[in-house]
């Protein structure tokens, strides 16, 4: 692909990205490359990383569109325009030579974006005038509840969460130990280190594809990031117990507690663990990776409204509900969902988290746990739904998470992230995504 028809390529995703609002940008940048193999890898990595790009700086780049004509709307061709004279510093004359309309380039400038090039040409990417929402890429009414969250850290957290993440994968340790798994990758020329926290994870040393990998086609690994990794030991599912994983998705955290139960060897000494979700489509996801993992002994079920299986009532030593939230923790590895949540939205994910934990507290027995997480940054989603469920349901108490965390890990939390109404985790404060965690416990009278 020629220069102007990988610019091309980027703007004609990123209009995609704008029209979607579900799909993630990564897929849609596979979407696009299947429909056309002829694009090299060189090619396929050069348009993403201009995608992302412009999604990472969005805010600032619509900022100067929006000032320096007076008049123009941002779009996707604007705003790759933009970027190549904000971040790339190129000139405008190198600018009009890819907008030039030839071959399966973009089509050549019109007046306004030339003047619009005129205009930024030399500019820097950040002007001390832009308001603080534009300066840290964030919606200006998600500003308060996140500058609640992280106080005096805010500024660092939100550079972090608008950072690429790195790769992280969790060995399975039923099979293999960290330091053969990091062997196998070697073996693939795929070099790794221990990730800091986690003790069954790996993290990449750089961006590649595992698909092929002996480590991966094997069972040995699942990709993970490190806190949702830490998410699952916090658990502490054990051979023997009655496990059920009530938004269980496409299975990340269901392989993870199998493993933690030993469901790769001794299935009768195993336990039981239970993969929960409304959507038989997610559920039909994990079916490969439980077969290359062998834990294809984990049962699923679809959930239907108020109608629990009832040999599960009362039945759970441990019952994980990862809630479905807005996402923002996972902001560094999907940086266009925050432009798609709104205020309605965050609503429709509040109402369904009371609802998860209200009807999976049913599901947990006497002296059993309740495992809430989020992968989100925002308290409404996190320690007031705590509050809140605390308040109506005497019969749970909430269990101390810095210790739990000691007996889960073998090492001392991070500090700032253990708190009084759970654990907090976040991109600058422990170098994973942001995810919360509280690990409440029933009564046992």
């Amino acid at each position: 692909m020629t220069p102007g028809a990988r610019l091309a390529a980027v703007i004609e995703i990123l209009d995609a990205v704008e029209l979607s609002t579900t799909a993630a940008a990564e897929a849609i940048i596979r979407s696009y490359f299947r429909a056309r193999r002829y694009a090299g890898s060189k090619d396929r990595r050069a348009v993403s990383e201009k995608v992302y790009a412009v999604i990472r700086n969005r805010a600032r780049l619509d900022w100067w569109i929006a000032g320096a004509t007076g008049n123009m709307e941002p779009t996707s061709r604007s705003r790759v325009l933009s970027s190549l004279l904000l971040l790339d510093r190129q000139s405008p004359d190198a600018v009009a030579a890819l907008f030039d309309g030839e071959g399966h380039g973009p089509a050549a400038m019109t007046g306004d974006e030339s003047d619009l090039a005129a205009n930024l040409a030399g500019k820097p990417l950040h002007h001390d005038a832009m308001p603080d929402g534009v300066i840290h890429e964030v919606p200006a009414w998600l500003m308060p509840p996140l500058e609640d969250r992280f106080g005096e850290h805010f500024a660092a957290e939100m550079a972090a969460l608008n950072m690429p993440a790195p790769v992280d994968v969790r060995v399975n340790t039923g099979r293999v130990t960290r330091q053969q798994a990091r062997k196998s990758l070697l073996r693939d020329e795929i070099k790794s280190e221990d990730t800091p926290l986690s003790s069954v994870g790996l993290r990449l040393t750089e961006h590649t594809n595992l698909d092929r990998t002996r480590a991966f086609s094997k069972g040995l690994i699942e990709v993970q990031d490190e806190g949702s990794q830490l998410i699952s030991l916090l658990c502490q599912a054990r051979p023997g117990m009655i496990v059920i994983d009530y938004c269980a998705g496409g299975g990340g955290k269901t392989l993870a507690l199998a493993d933690f139960m030993g469901m790769q060897g001794n299935e009768a000494t195993a336990g039981r663990l239970i993969a929960c979700d409304v959507s038989a489509k997610r559920l039909g996801r994990m079916d490969e990776r439980l077969k290359r993992a062998g834990a294809e002994a984990v049962r699923r079920i679809v959930l239907e409204p108020d109608n629990l299986p009832i040999d599960l009532l009362n039945s759970a030593d441990r019952v994980l509900v990862d809630a479905p939230c807005s996402g923002s923790g996972a902001w560094r590895r999907h940086p266009e969902a925050r432009w798609r949540l709104n205020p309605e939205r965050l609503g429709e994910r509040i109402n369904e988290q009371r609802t998860v934990l209200r009807e999976s507290a049913k599901l947990v027995k006497p002296g059993g746990r309740l495992i809430y997480a989020t992968c989100s940054v925002l308290g409404q989603e996190n320690e007031d739904q705590i509050d809140r469920f605390l308040a109506e349901h005497p019969d749970f108490g909430s269990l101390p998470i810095g210790e739990i965390w000691v007996e889960a890990t073998g090492i001392i939390a991070p500090a700032g992230t253990t708190r009084a109404k759970g654990l907090y985790l976040s991109p600058a404060g422990a170098g994973t995504d942001g995810f919360y965690c509280a690990v409440l416990e029933k009564s046992r009278e």
